[in-house]
């Protein structure tokens, strides 16, 4: 009897229920209570998931060494899980109220994408698992943009139909990350369809991917943006979802990055690649608890 597997079953049985009694919770709760809720939640969750806990005080260690304190990077930590929190309770509560998450989220640099759309190859949002990212591709789809967003599916497929039927409801098109060869000849029809495609490249790749440096340190990352471009002559425009002090969000979109060419298609994938994990990664510098530090980005090394 394999009780990996069946202890696996009930976590994710009781996850599940869990998600359900909150929805179900927040459908009722005033909204001036909201980010209280939120804020219960992650208190609690930070000292009940001791795994993810660990993972993300041992990520922070690795991505700041001394460079930061230990309180330091437990209050990120702390402030990692908050946000995270408030998050879930926001797509739960906005995702099914389109006119107040088009208050909430303000656009910034959106001339970047009219000006690379008129262009009729498409555009890459290139980001990361930044912020309350699923929001921005539900609020650009509500601003009238064509977008489909390139995502693992979740590993409890019950979870997975529940936040796939909110998407489909706010027109915001799912391209799943595998199989592989599927997921880029879908990603192509999009672009060739001349409209926005999310592919956020800041978690660990495994093998098919290059090395690049990530805060000092060499991390498997996923080349799709600059192939994708390169093949469709689409526009690569990086963009990121800030929390606010209030808890609404902006949405910031970087001018798009032109692409350097080098002596052999491989150097030209990693030169690009780099130049977008470094823009990444300032970002995260900046707003280090909007980033999910509870993932081992540098799991695979150089051989």
């Amino acid at each position: 009897m394999d009780y990996k597997k069946i202890r696996k079953g009930i976590s994710r049985y009781f996850a599940w229920c869990g998600l359900r009694l909150c929805s179900l919770i927040i459908r009722v709760m005033p909204q001036k209570w909201l980010y209280s809720f939120a804020k219960g939640i992650s208190s609690f969750g930070f000292f009940i998931v001791a795994k993810q806990r660990k993972i993300a005080l041992e990520t922070l260690d690795i991505a700041f060494g001394s460079a930061k304190t230990d309180a330091e990077k437990e209050h990120i930590a702390r402030d990692c899980f908050t946000f995270l929190a408030k998050g879930a309770v926001e797509l739960l509560f906005l995702m099914d109220k389109p006119r107040l998450l088009k208050e909430r989220v303000q656009l910034f640099g959106k001339e970047y994408i009219d000006r690379a759309l008129a262009q009729g190859k498409g555009v890459i949002l290139v980001s990361a698992h930044f912020g309350n990212f699923p929001l921005m591709l539900s609020r650009l789809a509500l601003e009238g943009y064509n977008i489909a967003g390139i995502m693992r599916p979740m590993r409890d497929s019950r979870v997975e139909r529940f936040f796939l039927n909110k998407r489909i409801r706010l027109n915001v098109k799912t391209v799943y990350a595998q199989p592989r060869k599927a997921c880029v000849e879908e990603s192509i029809r999009v672009l060739r369809n001349n409209a926005l495609l999310f592919i956020p490249i800041d978690q660990h790749f495994g093998t098919g991917g290059v090395f690049v440096d990530f805060f000092g340190k060499k991390a498997a990352t996923a080349t799709g943006p600059v192939v994708l471009a390169r093949r469709t002559q689409a526009k690569l425009i990086p963009c990121f979802i800030l929390r606010q002090r209030d808890d609404t969000h902006k949405i910031i979109f970087e001018p798009s990055l032109e692409l350097k060419d080098a002596e052999t298609d491989e150097k030209t994938t990693l030169i690009n690649i780099q130049r977008l994990t470094d823009i990444i990664e300032s970002y995260i510098r900046r707003y280090p608890a909007e980033w999910g530090w509870m993932h081992r980005r540098w799991k695979t090394k150089p051989s």
